[in-house]
């Protein structure tokens, strides 16, 4: 992967981990493209970065395929990272035995559908797009990385949709890679456990809150860090021989039920 000659996009890339693989890839020379809603964070990340910002529903095939387009504009687009995803949790059931108190059935379909679909939607159309690219040694066009969470496996009481989004995008992976073999596009996903994003800032004490979930992690007793996972993102797109993979980056973490 010749990271200073090509293009890439990154959904998600306003902020947290995407923003941390912004700015990893733009120091190697990459033009990256930001797709997010977050207007404000987006074009200051892709001013920092030297980066465009593009704002972009991931579920939109227009919008992404226009933030495909200006990707292509500026270089041969061979780098899609999946970043862009939503949380929320709710039991399965209430406790009044109501229909009503179930798990609301909109709110799982609108995280599965940012999440998985949105995931799908970026990865056929920015294939299409890297499909076009020249092949480079071994027949490579490009790469891909997704990020699945390690919900997919331990997914915890009330996370039903996102462990189900999740769980989705790792079984993908492998089909998808297969899939896009014939086009020269591996692809990988990186399943992050606790990693210290702003997702954290909205609770009351959000420094209590991450001491109480680094004990769940074996080694090092802390949250991650995004540039950890970007040093990995970057190390699935630029190693030729890792294709199909899912990846857990959460020192040694299993999450327990609550």
């Amino acid at each position: 992967m010749d990271f200073a000659g090509a293009s890439a996009v990154v959904t998600g890339g306003a902020s947290g981990l995407g923003a941390a693989v912004v700015h990893a890839l733009a120091a190697r020379g990459t033009k990256v493209v930001i797709v997010d809603l977050q207007d404000e964070k987006g074009a200051q990340t892709a001013a920092d970065a030297g980066g465009r910002y593009v704002r972009a529903d991931v579920t939109s095939p227009e919008e992404v395929a226009a933030a495909l387009d200006e990707a292509v504009s500026l270089a041969p687009l061979r780098i899609l990272v999946n970043c862009a995803g939503i949380g929320g949790s709710a039991r399965t059931i209430g406790r009044d035995g109501q229909y009503d108190s179930a798990f609301p059935l909109d709110r799982f379909t609108r995280i599965v559908t940012v999440n998985l679909i949105g995931t799908f939607n970026c990865i056929r159309l920015a294939a299409t797009a890297i499909g076009r690219s020249e092949p480079g040694p071994d027949g490579e066009r490009g790469a891909i990385v997704n990020t699945a969470s390690v919900a997919a496996f331990d997914g915890q009481i009330g996370q039903a949709a996102y462990s189900a989004s999740k769980g989705g995008i790792v079984g993908l992976t492998l089909p998808v890679a297969r899939d896009l073999a014939v086009a020269g596009i591996r692809v990988n996903t990186i399943a992050p456990g606790l990693i210290d994003t702003p997702i954290y800032d909205g609770f009351p004490d959000p420094a209590a809150m991450k001491d109480k979930l680094r004990r769940d992690v074996v080694f090092p007793s802390r949250l991650g860090r995004p540039d950890e996972f970007a040093s990995l993102a970057l190390e699935l797109l630029g190693n030729s021989y890792l294709n199909g993979e899912v990846i857990r980056i959460d020192g040694a973490a299993r999450l327990p039920p609550k």
